[in-house]
């Protein structure tokens, strides 16, 4: 990776600080290749036989109630790099994010740079609480290194996340809101949607602790049959939004499966009103997708959602490239979908990422991974 993709501001570490320095690096990489190794060969085999979603609340719940413990960031994060990177006017301690709909309702929003995540995003978060989809919301497709997800935007609904919020200690954490519109029959026109986006986002700007908001256009598990995937109607969102004076930088959460030519209209259309930031990108529909184990398929063929993980990878690496190379500099760009690997980061930098994202990655490879990545760009800046 070249420096002119990635370049946090960084020294090598030099003399008896430095090698105090890397020691404990080495001692919390020890750490975490130790945590990992017994996730991957011990704890998942158990956990993948229970329900994603109730492993997933539990997990939810205890991280919350460690939030003020040292025993996490012991364990995986620490200060282990020197990757911290400003885009936008934000400053990231390091360009790992965790990527919107995991956290959706705030909980993890302390305990998420614990486990060495430069930044998070909490949501998808609407108007009005929603339940989520009928269950199986979370299905694991692990020969696809894949989850199948029909949540739908579930929520708390925008005041009962930001009532969390503004109790949790979030001085030095990077947060971010991700929002749409609530999931539910009375928001069936695109003037109700954009009202229940505004609602949102007028709860959220004058929030110090909130340092960026994530524009979610391309939930493919929504019910509302109009998509703000349409450029008219993009460009009536983004109008409305911006006409808040919010004065945090929004990034849009953009498609996998979209055509060049409409992410170029959509990409035009916002930065015309000022918007720079795009996420590349959500999850896939395509059941053809190659990187999709046909077994699996045959299992899952009568529950709806869509893909995670690997499938997303391809997909959003192509757009990241494209859009770098048609807008350049003008774009900052958050590459999300399919990171398993420091290499697999590596890959979407390349493309022309200024930072990532990922979920599906820490669930089959560990939380460890975060580390993993970051240690790879600290050693490549210093080499």
């Amino acid at each position: 990776m070249s420096r002119a993709l990635y370049s946090g501001n960084t020294r090598p570490c030099q003399g008896r600080a430095g090698s105090s320095i890397l020691l404990a690096r080495s001692r919390m990489n020890t750490r975490a290749k130790l945590a990992g190794s017994l996730y991957r060969r011990v704890l998942k085999p158990w956990l993948f036989i229970i329900d994603a979603e109730k492993v997933h609340n539990v997990f939810t719940d205890l991280g919350e109630k460690l939030e003020n413990s040292n025993l996490i960031s012991w364990m995986f994060a620490g200060k282990q790099s020197n990757t911290n990177k400003s885009v936008l006017g934000i400053e990231f301690s390091n360009p790992v994010g965790l990527a919107a709909g995991f956290d959706y309702n705030g909980r993890l929003a302390k305990v998420a740079r614990q486990i060495g995540f430069g930044f998070n995003t909490v949501g998808t978060v609407t108007a009005k609480p929603y339940g989520g989809n009928p269950a199986p919301r979370l299905i694991r497709l692990p020969k696809s290194r894949s989850i199948l997800v029909n949540k739908g935007f579930k929520s708390e609904g925008a005041t009962a996340v930001a009532k969390r919020l503004d109790v949790k200690n979030l001085t030095d954490h990077t947060v971010g809101i991700s929002v749409g519109s609530t999931n539910i029959p009375e928001i069936n026109s695109i003037s109700k949607a954009i009202d229940d986006y505004l609602f949102t986002f007028d709860i959220f700007r004058n929030k110090p602790y909130v340092k960026y908001f994530e524009l979610n256009i391309s939930c493919p598990n929504a019910a509302m049959s109009e998509s703000f995937g349409d450029e008219k109607n993009f460009k009536n969102l983004v109008s409305a939004v911006t006409g808040l004076n919010i004065h945090q930088p929004i990034f849009v959460k953009m498609s996998n499966e979209i055509e060049y030519s409409k992410a170029d209209a959509l990409v035009r259309s916002a930065l015309s009103w000022g918007v720079r930031g795009f996420i590349f990108s959500n999850l896939i529909k395509d059941r053809n997708n190659s990187a999709l184990d046909k077994g699996e398929l045959e299992k899952i063929k009568f529950f709806k959602g869509n893909f995670s993980g690997q499938p997303t990878f391809v997909g959003s690496n192509n757009l990241i490239a494209h859009v770098r190379h048609e807008f350049g500099k003008d774009v900052a760009i958050v590459g999300c979908g399919g990171i398993f690997s420091p290499a697999d980061a590596m890959a979407k930098f390349n493309a022309g990422a200024d930072l990532v994202q990922l979920i599906t990655g820490m669930i089959y490879q560990g939380p460890q991974l975060i580390g993993e990545i970051c240690n790879g760009l600290d050693q490549r800046q210093r080499s």
